[in-house]
């Protein structure tokens, strides 16, 4: 049973004279594609008023669409995750509009595939100002008002933020630093009434490995020593993602979980893989069960 009661579904574009201020209200982050557009679009069916938000708003003609076809209104804003005006401005808006926020899902994220040597160390830094201080900007301006509501903070990580992965090294640590973050800060969040989970994905079919925009055939070609190991892992990685992929919409029902359970999980994994995954790690007192699945992967 669902402690946040939801309200009829919005008629696409319409707009009230005056805001309804008991009307729960969920922000997401990354909703171009994938995971974040799914959710969006399952939050705003599920009766929630749902500011999507999107770096580029240019790129909202997918959300667009998406939300005709289910016949659902959705406040789609611009929001850049390390930009900490641009994440205030974002926030206060929402507020300012609407008078409450019940929720924040942080989905924004970029994808990563390198080693160290091959790479420089702000390569390395950009990679965690996406993907933890991006999450940690959010989550900061958020607070005061999930207290406010008792309301819920939840954040997309990835079977990543477990499991340690070759040449995906920052990208790993990224997500075990936001995993290490929030499994930190959910008994300080829940003193003051927030509620605080993390989502775990595995492979899922959407644009985010497109996204990372890698040439695989150069990369491998400049590996030097790590070539026939890149080789290897790119060969195992993209057979996952084209054999065994989750749907994002099939991910979207874990944030949903996050979402409207009275009690929800710290950590939810979005699939039966992902459970099974995840759990090498977590059962896994040494280490050497991780470490001989992943080495298996590369050699």
């Amino acid at each position: 049973m669902s402690s946040f009661p939801t309200t009829p579904e919005a008629t696409p574009g319409a707009a009230s004279a005056t805001p309804d201020a008991t009307r729960r209200t969920v922000l997401i982050t990354g909703t171009s594609s994938g995971i974040g557009l799914a959710a969006a679009i399952a939050a705003a069916r599920a009766g929630w008023r749902t500011i999507a938000t999107l770096r580029d708003i240019g790129r909202a003609g997918a959300l667009r669409e998406a939300a005709a076809e289910a016949g659902v209104d959705i406040d789609i804003r611009q929001l850049d995750v390390i930009d900490e005006r641009s994440v205030a401005a974002a926030v206060d808006g929402v507020i300012a509009d609407h008078g409450r926020l019940d929720a924040v899902v942080n989905n924004a994220g970029a994808g990563h595939v390198g080693t160290l040597e091959l790479e420089t160390v702000a390569d390395v830094r950009e990679v965690m100002e996406v993907n933890f201080f991006g999450v940690l900007n959010v989550s900061k301006a958020a607070l005061p008002h999930l207290r406010a509501t008792g309301g819920r903070l939840i954040t997309v990580t990835s079977v990543g933020g477990v499991v340690g992965q070759p040449f995906n090294e920052a990208y790993c640590a990224a997500k075990f630093a936001v995993e290490g973050y929030m499994e930190s800060l959910a008994p300080v969040a829940g003193a003051v009434g927030v509620s605080v989970s993390v989502v775990e994905p595995g492979a899922v079919a959407t644009e985010f490995v497109n996204n990372i925009g890698l040439d695989v055939e150069g990369r491998i070609a400049a590996a030097g020593p790590y070539a026939d190991a890149m080789r290897r892992y790119v060969d195992r990685t993209v057979g996952q993602f084209l054999d065994g992929a989750q749907t994002p919409a099939g991910a979207a029902e874990a944030v949903m979980e996050a979402l409207t359970e009275e009690r929800p999980a710290f950590r939810i994994q979005t699939s039966r893989w992902a459970r099974d995954f995840t759990g090498t790690k977590l059962a896994d007192g040494d280490g050497s069960a991780v470490l001989g699945m992943t080495t298996g992967w590369v050699s």
